[in-house]
């Protein structure tokens, strides 16, 4: 029995769809598997839980190459400052934090700068931009890290504010200015002698922010 020529025609329509699959699903799998970007790591909207009560105990790398724990700077005031080379405002705060770290080393204070960045990009930065505070930095630990002062989703930068004792005194969320930074150094140092309640602690930095701003305007 012979195939009608439609019928023959439809089988050979078929036969070459079928081929063309077959040979699309070859080429795609010898074509290279495009690479994933590399990106810096997630830091996302701004979220906060309970501050702890206490400087969180972590180790990160310094620029040094070597391991470095926290506690490595307890006995100091401190100004733990979470940071990152493509965030902004982060950039922008440095020259201030540089100026600080000169003016309050004679009150022993210290900052700490935790760079939430590639090690690389880090190194490649403070060439060209020096930081005169010293510097941890991490990526996924740099994370957990910050979540340890109770910022969980957060943008950066924010910045710990820590006494001689290890007790936290405040976590500012958002660049630093200097009135209110100012303020804040002034009360930590009242804090950590012992000089005022930490019921008084939020008007007191208030109430020295609009001083130092004030005196900010009138020097213009």
């Amino acid at each position: 029995m012979k195939t009608p020529p439609a019928l023959r025609l439809a089988y050979t329509g078929f036969a070459l769809i079928g081929i063309a699959v077959v040979a699309a699903f070859i080429y795609s799998r010898l074509q290279p598997t495009p690479l994933t970007p590399l990106t810096p790591p997630t830091v996302s909207a701004v979220g906060a839980r309970a501050v702890p009560a206490t400087q969180p105990e972590f180790t990160l790398s310094g620029l040094d190459g070597k391991r470095h724990p926290i506690s490595e700077w307890s006995g100091h005031p401190q100004i733990v400052n979470f940071w990152a080379t493509w965030c902004v405002p982060c950039r922008k705060e440095i020259p201030l934090l540089n100026l600080i770290q000169a003016e309050y080393a004679g009150k022993g204070v210290k900052i700490i700068g935790i760079a939430v960045d590639f090690p690389d990009d880090v190194q490649k930065f403070i060439k060209d931009t020096p930081l005169t505070y010293d510097v941890l930095m991490g990526e996924e630990d740099a994370l957990e890290a910050a979540k340890a002062y109770g910022v969980d989703n957060m943008a950066l930068p924010f910045s710990a504010f820590i006494d001689s004792h290890g007790r936290i005194l405040t976590v500012h969320l958002g660049e630093l200015h200097e009135p209110n930074l100012r303020a804040t150094l002034d009360v930590l140092l009242q804090f950590d002698a012992n000089g005022i309640d930490a019921s008084k602690v939020p008007a007191a930095i208030d109430a020295l922010t609009q001083h130092y701003t004030t005196s900010e305007e009138s020097n213009h």
